[in-house]
């Protein structure tokens, strides 16, 4: 009995030859040709990408072939292509949407398929439901092939769109150093090739293909980032880049070695449009990010739009210019005029262009948002759950408890699974998974030991 296909909070997913099949890709493009058709009857195009993982060609292919014989003509991108370069040629083409063959950040064995509409957007929950009732009513019957595909290379318009965002001549002037880490991923070629071109100094670690990412997930976070410190310690790197698989989340280090928590990053991105480009339409961030961006929201009297999980919601705010940057604590976001979709690349370009024009250490920079703001220390943490406890805790999750850790609890929200916000204004937010027995758990504090206190609590809660 084969698994239905269901799309998350960033495509589908699952393990190569386990899940993750010929016969359930084939399905899975089908169903997405299907709801193209449905949406453009004639002369649909789809571009049609992928990360460098395991049989990225051959799926490319099988895509191409598929879309062709449903008259869609596919679009296909030969090298391995970062998660936003397709999105931005999505819109740059005036495609009718892509697909893009990744998993993102997860382990070498996982493959998966993303799907972006019209607008480079990640598909919207009311879109993927559309394509899963598509996948359901396939009947077996071959397309007429009606169509042939075209070769596309986004690189080229991809770089000319990030040379008119960023600042190079300031990074330039600055003499900045800089390492890129693309952790064997989409992203090789893409920053350091740009800085190059301007006349930066850049040295780059992982920066050749290998579909097993070293042996780990290609996730950018600090354990990770190790080799990139020893060739900042190398070159006297002021800054280190680093992006996931598809180049969608970023991972930041900084001159002292210091990685910067994403939740800080985005704050410090806000900071700096506001000042830099004096962007003050609004700021967009998940529940579960840092309320240090509350806090820099009202201090520069921009409005705030807070979200559930998932960056396609940052997305839609991003389509309707009502924010200056959106991100979340998991390390997506993006900009005001650029694509509505993650964009590790454009993050850490735009993290060595604050730190050439501000002539300042991230953490230098991230100590005067405190002494403006306050001071935020955020965590995220994950709990399995028996069953059991998992069936009394979903029931928790729709209370509205008055005290919580000893303070009264002045806020309770409940866009995203259960948040929170205490009377000191710290809080937690709690979210089960909805691919494993897991609750995530994010809490913010004032401090340290006030955040360990309240993570202490946070955990006797779920087990209570």
């Amino acid at each position: 009995m084969t698994t239905p296909i269901k799309f998350g909070t960033s495509g589908w997913r699952a393990v190569v030859a386990e899940e993750f099949t010929f016969a359930n890709v084939r399905s899975a493009v089908s169903g997405i040709a299907r709801y193209v058709n449905s949406q453009r009857p004639l002369g649909a195009r789809v571009i049609v990408g992928r990360d460098p993982r395991f049989m990225g060609e051959t799926f490319c292919s099988m895509a191409a072939e598929i879309l062709a014989n449903h008259g869609i003509t596919p679009l296909v991108i030969a090298e391995a292509a970062p998660t936003p370069a397709i999105s931005y040629a999505v819109i740059h083409e005036k495609a009718d949407g892509a697909i893009n063959f990744t998993a993102s950040h997860n382990p070498p064995e996982y493959n998966g398929i993303k799907f972006s509409t019209p607008d480079g957007a990640p598909a919207l929950p009311e879109v993927t439901r559309q394509i899963e009732k598509e996948i359901a009513a396939l009947d077996g019957a071959p397309g007429v092939s009606k169509a042939y595909a075209q070769p596309l290379d986004p690189k080229s318009i991809y770089l000319a769109r990030l040379r008119e965002i960023i600042d190079l001549a300031a990074i330039k002037q600055a003499g900045l150093r800089v390492v890129f880490d693309p952790l064997w991923g989409a992203a090789r070629g893409y920053p350091d090739s740009l800085l190059r071109e301007a006349g930066i100094e850049v040295a780059t670690v992982h920066d050749y293909r290998d579909v097993l990412f070293g042996g780990h997930a290609p996730e950018p976070d600090d354990h990770l980032l190790e080799p990139m410190r020893l060739k900042m310690h190398e070159t006297k790197a002021h800054i280190g880049i680093a992006t996931d698989g598809d180049a969608d989340r970023f991972g930041i280090v900084d001159e002292d070695g210091t990685f910067l928590q994403p939740n800080y990053i985005i704050a410090l991105l806000f900071d700096y449009l506001v000042e830099s480009r004096g962007w003050k339409n609004g700021v967009g961030k998940s529940v579960a990010t840092t309320n240090l961006i509350n806090a820099l929201a009202r201090l520069h009297k921009v409005e705030l739009h807070e979200t559930p999980v998932g960056f396609k919601y940052i997305g839609e705010l991003i389509k309707q210019d009502k924010i200056a940057i959106g991100g979340e604590e998991s390390a997506g976001l993006s900009i005001r005029h650029h694509v509505p979709e993650k964009d590790g690349i454009l993050a850490g370009l735009l993290c060595c262009e604050m730190v050439a024009r501000r002539k300042q250490s991230l953490g230098r920079q991230l100590q005067q948002l405190f002494a403006k703001v306050g001071s935020f220390y955020p965590i995220r943490e994950n709990f399995r759950l028996t069953p059991e406890v998992k069936e009394k805790f979903t029931e928790k999750l729709r209370l509205d408890p008055q005290k919580f850790a000893g303070h009264r609890v002045s806020e309770v929200v409940h866009k995203d699974g259960l948040k929170l916000v205490l009377d000191d204004g710290s809080w937690v937010c709690y979210r089960l998974s909805g691919t494993e027995p897991v609750v995530r758990v994010y809490s913010e504090a004032p401090s340290q030991p006030e955040l360990q206190k309240l993570s202490a609590a946070a955990k006797q809660w779920i087990f209570e």
